[in-house]
């Protein structure tokens, strides 16, 4: 006789399913026209349906089975969601990128992340009580890095197809990739300085010293600055690293190399090319989650190499390749989702314990939003002239520095580097473990809400103004697969060719030069954007034109 199995995995799965049909249901609206991407309703459908609310998912009975299971959870899911898009991230740049802005690059990973670092460890320091200044710079090591997920709705998203230009796009999505990675050095550094401070603040009374150093070497090990330098360079730096920095190449190289001699003997099928970043991102997280190292900036290095060549995006264009996007939007749902469950907010007010006031940490977000990135950008972009050209687009990338999955990774793997609360033998380490958790989530929470929302402010803001799309001179021709498709932003129809003429796209596999997308035998096939459209010389035609397309592109 058939029962009722209300269990977790059926609950789950069912709301998985039910938010993908009604998100996708009005998903053009979403994306194109309120630019709301995949995160921010996510997060909300998840907070709605959790364990402060309707009560229908519950994220603590997903690990009840054994204690501290729950943060395994998270932890392992940030590293796939994370892990997987930042492959992604990396062959969707065109060929060689790194070594090409390897300067501009240098920048972002190297002084601007280290103000970025500093400047959030002060404002942590200001607002939350209790910590010291190395207790604020281990939280603020957790929310130094842009979110590379949060990140690509001002990278590749509608909005940035219209508005932002390539250069900085590119730079954006390449700094995001590397630095959520590159984030270690600066999460090591501090964790350090304070595990191995000097042990006179310890009451040896309640046990030995060897009592300190437990399972996996948490809590205060002492030995001075020395010592912890000494461990930051060999096992930061060059294992942590250095390490992954080979692993990534080794992979994406060797890929790249597997991938060319296969597709030249007609070995490889269309569903296992397509669905290679994802195999590699999986094997990355799980080889160097096994060796202890840095597995999400090897993810990063392995796309960038698996594309060195321009051949795989290239050749994934080719394909019309739509898998990796699909991959990309379901981690969205289901990680943002799962954040939205798990926000700890009986933490976001506790002032008899931690000091933590809901009205400190809405102070906190706003001065995390307006001094952790916009001065570290404002600093050193005249150093980019390539990338960031005015003071303009350095606000534009100074602000939208979203904080996301990558800090809840970052804090979630803390956690171990620590005792728990009440167990720490120092109140420099109790009052960290104690507050980092609630003071991450909420930046999270607020980042979320706060750069989620700005999008749709902006893109009213440029219609005030009238501050029309980016045209180009010759934009890119891509087939037409079905006349109910909806039309890519900043793009018209061409019906000569039956065909889309895409504006300012984000992905081309070599810089500076456009793919010839398709039909390279036909005798049209040379014509440019300005032998089938009119010159786009006069502004006001060039308004009627889009305005004209973007009609006859929704009919």
């Amino acid at each position: 006789m058939p029962t009722l199995d209300v269990s977790e995995l059926n609950i789950v799965i069912a709301v998985l399913g039910a938010f993908i049909i009604c998100y996708g249901f009005l998903s053009v609206k979403i994306k194109q026209v309120w630019y709301l991407g995949e995160a921010l309703p996510a997060v909300v459908v998840g907070i709605i349906l959790g364990p402060i609310a309707a009560k229908f998912l519950s994220a603590m009975r997903w690990g009840s089975g054994e204690e501290g299971q729950q943060e395994a959870i998270t932890l392992g899911l940030c590293r796939i969601v994370i892990g997987v898009q930042l492959v992604i991230a990396g062959f969707q740049l065109p060929a060689k990128y790194q070594a090409a802005n390897w300067k501009e690059m240098a920048i972002c990973l190297l002084p601007v992340m280290t103000i970025m670092w500093l400047c959030a460890s002060l404002c942590i320091l200001i607002t939350i009580p209790k910590l010291s200044f190395l207790a604020a710079l281990v939280i603020g090591s957790c929310v130094t890095c842009t979110d590379p997920i949060l990140s690509q709705a001002v990278a590749k998203g509608p909005f940035a197809d219209k508005f932002v230009p390539r250069a900085l796009r590119e730079i954006i999505s390449s700094e995001a990739g590397a630095n959520d990675g590159f984030g270690f050095p600066f999460l090591l550094l501090a964790t350090y300085l304070i595990r191995h401070a000097d042990l006179s603040g310890v009451d040896l009374k309640e046990g030995a010293i060897h009592l300190l150093k437990r399972e996996g070497n948490i809590g205060r090990l002492g030995g001075g600055v020395p010592k912890a330098m000494e461990m930051w360079i060999v096992e930061g730096w060059l294992y942590i690293v250095l390490m992954a920095v080979a692993i990534g190449l080794l992979v994406g190289y060797g890929s790249m190399y597997a991938i060319r001699f296969a597709l030249n003997r007609k070995w490889i099928d269309n569903e296992s090319f397509l669905l290679w970043p994802m195999a590699i991102g999986l094997f990355i997280i799980g080889i160097c989650g096994a060796l202890g190292t840095d597995d999400l900036l090897a993810c990063f290095v392995a796309g960038s190499a698996l594309n060195w060549s321009g051949m795989y995006l290239e050749e994934a264009e080719k394909r019309h390749d739509e898998v990796n996007s699909c991959f990309d939007v379901i981690l969205n749902f289901g990680g943002f989702m799962y954040i939205g469950t798990i926000f700890p907010w009986d933490q976001f007010q506790m002032p008899d314990v931690t000091g933590i006031t809901i009205g400190r940490l809405f102070i906190l977000g706003l001065l995390i939003m307006a001094f952790r990135r916009i001065p570290a950008i404002f600093l050193t972009y005249r150093l980019m002239p390539r990338c960031v050209k005015d003071w303009k687009e350095a606000l534009f990338m100074g602000y939208f520095g979203p904080i996301g999955i990558g800090a809840v990774f970052y804090v979630e793997h803390t956690r171990h580097l620590f005792p728990k609360p009440g167990e720490a033998k120092t109140e420099e380490e109790d009052n960290l473990v104690r507050a980092m958790v609630p003071v991450v989530y909420w930046l999270v929470l607020f980042s979320i809400v706060f750069h989620g929302l700005s999008i749709p402010a902006l893109d009213a803001f440029y219609g005030w103004r009238g501050i029309q799309p980016i045209i180009e001179e010759e934009p890119v021709e891509v087939r037409i697969l079905s006349e109910k498709e909806v039309l890519p932003p900043n793009s018209y129809v061409n019906p000569k060719r039956s065909s889309v003429m895409v504006h300012n796209r984000f992905s081309r596999p070599i810089s500076g030069v456009e793919l010839q997308r398709w039909n390279s035998g036909d005798s049209e096939a040379g014509l440019r954007a300005h032998e089938v459209a009119p010159a786009y010389d006069d502004k006001f035609a060039v308004k009627q034109r889009y305005e004209a397309f973007e009609t006859t592109g929704h009919q």
